[in-house]
């Protein structure tokens, strides 16, 4: 089977190969013999109701430094292809949402990975409040009543954006931090969105780890160790990472929510977990295929190939 496959990606020449999950799939797409095209959100353009692009065809090589060719940009209707991996970075935002609306056009046609009306409506840590029981205690608020008193019924906690990624936003308050309320005036007055309070757990100091299913089904996994000092565990601000097996509590969170991810086409998610707590579920730009691999896991780009091609030749007319 060969496809025509196009990456929607942030600029493909900027990128760390060597962590790069969108590289990884782009790699492996090619090995399998797909054609490959690249472009980025802005070259979208919905035109009475028909979705085009500004696409280069690339080529890829595993090469840091010189890891990527591009052909010269040529505007196609995207229901040209076959496949359209949806892999640009956050932030969730309305520009965000508004190629998921736009891409939602192609999908009797097109197979886009992941299915947009479900990434648009799976927000990473508001999805995961749909399983309850499997987080720990959370807040999600505007209220600064209800945010003060979280606080002192669990005392030490995280406080982070809703929509914020990498890291961003993130601050862990103890009990005697005195920041507490200049943090809920910065949150507050510099946005509209609603704040996350999480109770802190110390198990954090030993990795946050993430696990990688393919639809629904955990295939590996990576820990995420935080640098001394830093509550964050997100390798690109200095979390360390390391090997990682799949624990039985693990299996247990995947085998609970993988269902639902099926359900909504979700091929490719990421999900964090802390301990025993399920902390987020990553179904816009999952990422840390290359590192698990690296360590010596499983080669999850070709599982999640064979998911999709095997999804696609189940598409009507196809």
């Amino acid at each position: 089977m060969s496809l025509r496959v196009a990456i929607q990606m942030d600029p493909i020449s900027d990128i760390d190969i060597l962590g790069d999950t969108s590289f990884a799939l782009g790699l492996e797409a090619q090995a399998r013999g797909h054609e490959l095209f690249y472009y980025e959100p802005d070259a979208m353009s919905l035109i009475d109701g028909r979705l085009r692009a500004s696409v280069q065809l690339i080529e890829l090589r595993d090469v840091v430094g010189d890891h990527v060719t591009l052909g010269e940009p040529q505007s196609l209707w995207l229901d040209s292809m076959d496949v359209i991996l949806l892999r640009q970075d956050p932030p969730f935002d309305m520009n965000y949402i508004t190629t998921t609306h736009f891409l939602d056009t192609l999908t009797d046609r097109v197979l886009v990975v992941n299915d947009p009306h479900s990434v648009r409506n799976a927000p990473e840590k508001l999805f995961a409040t749909q399983f309850p029981g499997l987080l720990p205690p959370t807040l999600i608020t505007r209220d600064r009543k209800e945010l003060t008193a979280f606080r002192a019924t669990y005392g030490d906690v995280i406080l982070k954006p809703v929509y914020g990624n990498g890291g961003a936003g993130v601050f862990r308050i103890r009990s005697d931090d005195e920041n507490f309320n200049s943090l809920l005036d910065m949150f507050l007055g510099s946005s509209r969105e609603q704040v996350i309070a999480q109770q802190y757990l110390p198990n954090v100091r030993e990795g946050d780890k993430r696990v990688i299913l393919v639809n629904g089904v955990a295939v590996g996994a990576l820990n995420r160790v935080p640098a001394e000092g830093d509550a964050r565990s997100n390798v690109h601000v200095g979390g360390r990472p390391e090997a990682a097996a799949l624990s039985a509590r693990d299996l247990e969170i995947s085998e609970m929510i993988g269902p639902t991810l099926r359900e909504m086409g979700i091929i490719f998610a990421g999900i964090d977990v802390i301990g025993n707590y399920l902390t987020e579920i990553n179904v816009t730009s999952p990422t840390c295929i290359r590192e698990i691999k690296a360590f010596g896991g499983p080669d999850i780009a070709v599982l999640i190939w064979q998911a999709i091609e095997e999804k696609r030749s189940t598409m009507p007319g196809k």
